[in-house]
């Protein structure tokens, strides 16, 4: 029960972040390091991948395969993260320079949360890791 309520808590994240991208363009262009080239095609991407990974984790066949893609993103977006930590600000938001820097390590706990809401198997009902023999301590 916790992995799908942890599983529709990414999907709702993702998918209102990735709206975001298409409601708000302004922030996310200003987060772009000026050194990748097509900000906002590479913006309107993102905002793309947010969404339909978002909703494909809630997609069992499609799940893992939409995790997967989830974590990558979360990797690709990391120099923007970097980059406005690095400015010390960032654009639409009020965040103190320290805030930023805090917000670095929080995509790793985001490709976690990905990890066990998505990519990890579900585990089925009855099922055991290790069968084991009745009265045979040796396994």
């Amino acid at each position: 029960m916790t992995r799908i309520a942890l599983r529709w808590l990414l999907a709702a994240f993702f998918t209102a972040a990735g709206i975001n991208h298409f409601r708000a363009p302004a922030m996310y262009l200003g987060m772009i390091p000026a050194w990748l080239p097509w900000p906002a095609a590479l913006s309107a991407i993102a905002g793309a991948s947010e969404i339909l990974g978002g909703l494909g984790i809630l997609v069992p066949r499609l799940r893992i395969a939409a995790g997967w893609g989830l974590a990558a993103l979360l990797v690709a977006v990391f120099p923007a993260n970097l980059h406005v930590a690095l400015l010390g600000r960032m654009p639409g938001f009020a965040f103190s320079p320290l805030t930023l820097w805090l917000r670095l390590p929080l995509q790793a706990v985001l490709i976690a949360w990905v990890y066990v809401a998505a990519i990890t198997p579900d585990r089925q009902p009855g099922r055991h890791e290790k069968d084991t023999v009745e009265g045979d301590s040796s396994r």
